[in-house]
């Protein structure tokens, strides 16, 4: 199944449900970014919010705080090595814009059709903000 993943898949849809039937997009309805999968083991993960603003108070070091902070809150990033073990996929995080993330391994329950990729996992277990995160990505046709 490794072999069948190796590529490059662009993002089509990321949405999480929550335990008490809300459901929300992260990123709004149109995420944009890209997931790596390298036959060496490596992966890399990108996910944007579309409709992110330019900083109008400075540069990236020394702008206000609250433009930096809703820049971060439309990013996501992480890169590391991966592996595949049944139907899940372990991400090993070497990078994160999400220090905690940094050693973690981030499991993904994946189903992988034709040219069709589905993420999921579950996220704060045994909490009022349990929920299950649902990412769609398609093959790149580049």
């Amino acid at each position: 199944m490794t072999s069948q993943m190796i590529d490059r898949w662009n993002i089509v849809s990321w949405y999480q449900e929550y335990d008490d039937g809300r459901l929300i997009h992260p990123f709004g309805e149109n995420p944009e970014g890209f997931l790596d999968y390298q036959a060496a083991g490596y992966m890399c993960c990108t996910i944007v919010r579309p409709d992110r603003q330019n900083f109008t108070t400075g540069g990236q070091w020394n702008a206000d705080d609250r433009e930096k902070a809703d820049a971060y809150n439309g990013y996501l990033s992480y890169s590391g090595t991966f592996e595949v073990v049944g139907n899940t996929v372990e991400h090993k995080v070497r990078y994160s814009i999400f220090p905690n993330w940094v050693g973690s391994v981030q499991k993904r329950t994946f189903e992988l059709k034709g040219d069709v990729l589905d993420l999921s996992a579950r996220l704060e277990d045994g909490t009022a903000e349990a929920r299950t995160a649902i990412l769609r990505w398609s093959r790149d046709k580049r």
